[in-house]
């Protein structure tokens, strides 16, 4: 969906080492509950897990996070609380009208942070930023990209 505006990025835009951003119109509300939705699920009880499969979408309030698979790990004594997910594969993470893409993605459910890594690519508005790795911290909207960064930003605002 993205992927050509990484072309233009690296074409175009100024290195830099890491850069402080903002992410999302909407914070997302990280005590809301997290709904999953996937063509297929597998459970593990022996680690406590759950493989989600094809067309997975997560969100918890506002926030938007779909991939080829997400595993989910749970917390000590059973299913009832999810201590992280991992995205793999086509993770595009949305708030508001920002938009994010990574090869993999971690989501930190206690913190509330979410971290992309691999060829990230975020859009906010006209305005696009690539790095190595992005955290975003869902509570307060804001986020830190480094490994190489560049952006394109576009005058006169979005």
């Amino acid at each position: 969906m993205l992927r050509p505006l990484t072309i233009a990025l690296l074409l175009a835009a100024a290195p830099a080492a890491a850069q402080d951003i903002g992410f999302g119109g909407v914070k997302a509300d990280i005590s809301a509950p997290v709904e999953v939705a996937a063509d297929r699920l597998a459970v593990d009880q022996a680690d406590g897990s759950a493989v989600f499969t094809g067309n997975v979408v997560i969100g918890q309030g506002e926030m938007r996070l779909s991939a080829d698979k997400v595993t989910v790990l749970y917390a000590e004594g059973g299913q009832s609380r999810i201590r992280s997910l991992r995205a793999e594969g086509g993770v595009t993470l949305v708030s508001g009208a920002d938009a994010a893409e990574a090869r993999e993605a971690v989501y930190d459910v206690e913190s509330g942070n979410v971290t992309l890594t691999g060829d990230v690519v975020l859009t906010q508005g006209r305005n696009a930023l690539t790095g190595d790795r992005m955290v975003v911290d869902l509570a307060s909207g804001s986020a830190t990209v480094d490994g190489r960064v560049r952006s394109v930003l576009q005058p006169g605002g979005n």
